[in-house]
């Protein structure tokens, strides 16, 4: 199964809005017969991969999967079925897929045809592996990455406004790394307007981000760099539905999608709903987003309980003022108890830069 883990880890970035899954087939002296992972969306699963490599012998063998097969027909046919008819003696299971669409009914059509099925052996590394995907098909939202670079004493700008560069060249190497596995990559209209950020992955990455703006008056200039690369990657606005009409038609006209929400449950304020704005998100079957400030939209996140992970770059500098910018605004905590805590975390030394990566969980989450 620890096999089947690091072949499926090879999907990620290419499979999505897929899980990324990997299979061995070994006989009872535990000889390797056949493996293989889902390597894109729309191809082959994992057990198919398996299966073809194996060939006849997978007939009385037993075959190891992250996830429960699927028992559906979508692009492909269901990998229930195949292992049924490949022969397979038993198939040894992670996880459970709790999408709809499965949720145990793969594990049955097995159980009904004779085979043994054993559920669970390494589950939580599985589960680890997958969880962007299942956050999406149960809670119906993205798997939200917070990314901020930052000064020794906490500061992601002087107090002009001027940011480039914090961080030194190799974790902007991670920083592209990272946008080059997202389904959409998020700033406020503020960034937008003082970086007027390109936003896309250099080089080229596994996926294509669509590039989303969250500002409320749908104000995004069409001479920005996002507009004028509108045909590398796609460019959406996140707007109040009190935007201007005007302001809405002009970035239609140049090809940007512009949603339209409610307000922020927050602030009262007229703000673009941000949990709304999500589950647009999510219905588009976005699996992985990155927010990459600034303060306000990542204060907002973090007050909502969005946020899931974070990637912070801590640079050996300090910029030093009051009214020099902080990573992370919004209302915050009254009480300290109340924080979100950074479990699971790994700090890696970039250089002279620390890059510092962690998932959040909530002490009093919002409803």
């Amino acid at each position: 199964m620890q096999r089947a883990l690091e072949l499926a880890r090879l999907g990620e970035g290419f499979v999505e809005p897929n899980p990324a899954v990997g299979s061995v087939i070994v006989n009872e002296s535990l000889q390797l017969l056949g493996e293989g992972y889902h390597q894109q969306c729309g191809g082959p699963h994992a057990e198919i991969h398996a299966l073809r490599m194996a060939g006849d012998l997978a007939r009385g063998a037993t075959i190891y999967v992250t996830l429960e097969p699927c028992c559906h027909h979508g692009k492909t046919g269901p990998c229930s079925q195949a292992l049924i008819q490949a022969g397979v003696k038993k198939v040894v299971i992670a996880m459970r897929d709790p999408a709809p669409h499965v949720d145990g009914g793969g594990i049955a059509e097995l159980k009904q045809a004779g085979i043994e099925v054993e559920l669970g052996l390494l589950e939580a590394e599985a589960q680890q592996l997958v969880r962007p995907f299942v956050k999406r098909v149960t809670q119906g939202l993205p798997w939200v990455h917070a990314k901020w670079a930052m000064t020794l004493d906490g500061k992601i700008a002087s107090r002009t406004g001027h940011s480039q560069w914090i961080s030194n060249a190799r974790s902007r190497e991670i920083v592209h790394q990272l946008r080059g596995r997202m389904d959409g990559i998020m700033v406020g209209h503020q960034t937008a307007l003082a970086d007027d950020p390109l936003l896309t992955a250099r080089p080229a990455g596994k996926r294509i981000a669509t590039r989303i703006v969250v500002d409320s008056q749908a104000t995004l200039a069409i001479s920005s760099k996002l507009v004028q690369t509108i045909s590398d990657a796609p460019v959406m606005v996140m707007a109040h539905r009190t935007a201007p009409a005007e302001n809405v038609q002009r970035l239609e006209e140049a090809g940007v999608e512009v949603l339209l929400t409610g307000n922020d449950s927050q602030s009262g304020a007229a703000l673009p709903d941000l949990r709304e704005c999500l589950q647009e998100l999510g219905r588009r079957e976005m699996t992985n987003l990155l927010i990459e400030g600034g303060g306000g939209l990542l204060g907002s996140c973090f007050d909502a309980a969005l946020i899931d992970e974070i990637h912070v770059f801590v640079a050996p500098k300090i910029v030093g003022g009051g009214a020099a910018i902080t990573p992370i605004a919004g209302v915050g905590l009254e009480q300290i108890p109340n924080y979100a805590n950074v479990t699971e975390s790994a700090i890696q030394q970039l250089d002279s830069d620390l890059y510092i990566r962690g998932r959040i969980a909530y002490e009093n989450p919002a409803d």
